[in-house]
């Protein structure tokens, strides 16, 4: 590990906060050290108070915030001299601890204190640094961890038993750091939790970090157990296994979850290994990993087993809880199987991914810790103290209602432009991850959400089809929600100029590539985590057909006939079908400013006035559009299927 300390970037900070600010970055942009949230980091600061008085603030890292992109409004502002008397206490309760953090913080605005602010108060120094580190974990979690820790750096660490994170740990810390520290000390190893290191200003602290870090970097390479050496069996993967699993997660979670899939040589070798469910069967790296991949991980897909073993756990130790606590959902949060790799589970897709990058450095972890010796977590009864830690019960309290289609995934066809493009957006802006499929290249890079999946794809193409579900599934886990916007609207002809080779290309695209789509989805939609929902983007020429645009008008009928018998047919099967059909959308490509003008001077009316010529006089937009989408796919129209609904501002022709 090398320190990235760069002189001209640190010159440019202007004050103690802002260098602050600089080596946490430092800090969080390396994920060996810290993820998703985890460390922290201090200084300690003198400024006048609002009489001019000089008063000691410790400045410290905010809930919520994470060390990778923190800046200055993430430090919370605390008085030191509360600081040290709560340290004093003989005891004090957490939810009474953070009451004593927030009324003594000196900006009303500034986020919760971290629950460590205590602990780096009562550290003798102005900069203090706390990492949860790769090499630091796996040598601590090992039988001989203690010992090893003391032999590596002799007098230079102050080394504190595992206590759980909170008052009791900054109390002990208090206790025993003057004990043990002396001049040489550099920092502090937390056994099974992290390292703090320490300095007068914030490149020595940093630089102590990074010191102390490599040198247990380098002490695992010596004793072979750095390099780990994957070997790997490819096995295929049924997309479709993929969906019947998510939604059995999701119906013992009680809400739909994302399913995201990992199958690199790390993650298959991890998997396939022969002593995989008692080496992954300890515990996680750390004990607040269980916030987010809960104490152990689903060997296998038996998930009602997994369920009963969580229940089991959870009867064991409650009990013995600090406080009242109820069941959190018993639902996996990391699936380990030797055909299907490594899965991850969210609410959402940010959630998953989270959970993959912690387990993937906690494979690491417990592999070098076997080489090293032999992967030892903390009892089981710790991992649950901190799981149902009642700070963590009332944030769940707190919570508010989820969005509303929070942990489901919906794939729209042509969704590069138009009304699909609107639609993918109104999907995302209500929790949904999507997925967009469109012939234009620029569809893999249109939004730049991590819920966002966007594939290049001809839907005329049944193997690209296939493809795509398969890659919804390995990416998101299954399938909600599906919406056939895609096709073509050809220049207008008579029929008796309609040509064969023009007719077959419409129908092939609006009608011959959603009947393959709707066939191959169906098995996915069946699987859906709360119910399928297809919507049919249809046509005011289905109830009113114009002239010259037999091929249009025939196909967008046969696809709205379609829809009607998938609605009797798939009913059994808890999927329901829905048309909607748009009339006079102009804001999308097909519609071009010339185009536009022309349309409107054939009617002798200006561009606005054409745009509104329905009853109601107003603007049909892709949004107006994809809203309906959205609405129609939420829990108010649980209840209906088969039904078909003009979105046209009112056209007497339909009416």
């Amino acid at each position: 590990m090398k320190s990235q300390w760069n002189p001209t970037e640190a010159a440019a900070c202007e004050n103690e906060l802002s260098l602050r600010v600089y080596t946490s970055r430092l800090l969080g942009s390396d994920p060996t050290l810290v993820l998703h949230g985890g460390g922290n980091t201090s200084v300690k600061i003198v400024e006048p108070d609002l009489f001019g008085e000089d008063q000691q603030i410790l400045y410290v890292k905010g809930s919520g915030w994470d060390l990778a992109s923190i800046e200055a409004p993430g430090f919370t502002p605390v008085r030191m001299d509360h600081l040290l008397r709560l340290a004093q206490l003989e005891s004090l309760s957490d939810s009474e601890m953070v009451n004593q953090l927030k009324t003594h913080q000196t900006l009303a605005s500034a986020p919760t204190p971290s629950v460590e602010a205590i602990l780096h108060a009562v550290l003798p120094y102005k900069y203090v640094d706390h990492t949860h580190a790769d090499a630091i974990i796996t040598l601590t979690n090992t039988p001989q961890g203690e010992q090893r820790i003391r032999e590596l750096y002799q007098q230079r660490v102050v080394v504190i038993p595992y206590v759980m994170p909170g008052f009791d740990l900054a109390r002990t810390v208090a206790e025993q750091f003057s004990q043990q520290a002396n001049d040489q000390t550099l920092g502090m190893v937390l056994m099974n939790h992290g390292i703090f290191s320490f300095g007068d200003d914030a490149r020595q602290s940093y630089e102590r970090m990074i010191q102390l870090v490599d040198e247990a970097e380098q002490y695992l390479q010596k004793n072979s157990a750095w390099e780990i050496s994957p070997q790997v069996q490819q096995r295929e993967v049924q997309p479709q296994r993929l969906a019947r699993l998510r939604k059995e997660i999701s119906d013992v979670a009680g809400t739909p979850v994302i399913m995201q899939s990992h199958r690199t040589e790390q993650e298959l070798s991890f998997c396939q290994r022969t002593d995989l469910e008692q080496i992954a069967s300890r515990g996680p790296a750390t004990p607040d990993h269980v916030l987010r991949t809960k104490q152990l991980p689903m060997i296998g897909c038996e998930v009602i087993d997994y369920v009963g073993r969580y229940q089991r756990y959870f009867e064991q130790h409650a009990p013995l809880a600090r406080t009242p606590v109820e069941m959190l959902d018993p639902a996996p949060r990391v699936v380990l199987d030797p055909s299907l790799g490594m899965l991850s589970i969210g609410k959402n897709s940010a959630q998953a991914s989270m959970v993959a990058d912690i387990y993937r450095h906690t494979m690491k972890i417990i592999q070098r810790a076997e080489l090293l010796d032999q992967w030892q977590a903390l009892s089981s009864q710790e991992i649950f103290d901190v799981e149902y830690w009642e700070l963590e019960q009332a944030k769940l309290r707190k919570a508010g209602s989820a969005p509303a289609f929070q942990g489901e995934v919906a794939l729209i066809t042509g969704a590069a432009s138009g009304i699909g493009k609107a639609c993918a957006d109104s999907m995302l802006q209500r929790g949904a991850a999507v997925v967009g499929l469109d012939r234009n290249p620029a569809i893999s890079q249109l939004f730049p959400e991590q819920a966002f999946l966007g594939i290049q794809c001809d839907v005329t193409d049944t193997l690209a089809l296939q493809q795509a579900l398969s890659d919804t599934c390995l990416k998101f886990g299954g399938l909600d929600m599906l919406v056939l916007n895609a096709g073509i609207f050809p220049s207008g002809c008579d029929v008796a100029e309609l040509e064969d080779a023009s007719w077959r290309q419409v129908m092939q695209i609006n009608l011959d590539a959603n009947l393959a789509l709707l066939r191959e989805s169906h098995p996915y939609l069946k699987s859906a985590a709360r119910q399928g929902r297809v919507v049919v983007i249809g046509s005011k020429n289905v109830p009113a057909p114009g002239q010259g645009a037999a091929a249009y008008s025939a196909s967008k009928a046969a696809l709205n006939q379609l829809a009607r018998i998938i609605a009797m047919e798939w009913a059994r099967d808890n999927i329901r079908i829905n048309s909607l059909h748009p009339d006079a959308v102009f804001d999308t490509g097909i519609w071009t400013p010339q185009v536009l003008e022309t349309r409107a001077k054939h009617y002798d009316l200006s561009v606005e006035a054409y745009k509104k010529r329905n009853l109601l006089g107003c603007e049909i937009t892709s949004h107006d559009v994809a809203e309906l989408i959205a609405e129609l796919c939420d829990l108010r129209f649980s209840k209906t299927t088969g039904a078909q609904i003009p979105i046209d501002g009112g056209n007497d022709r339909v009416i």
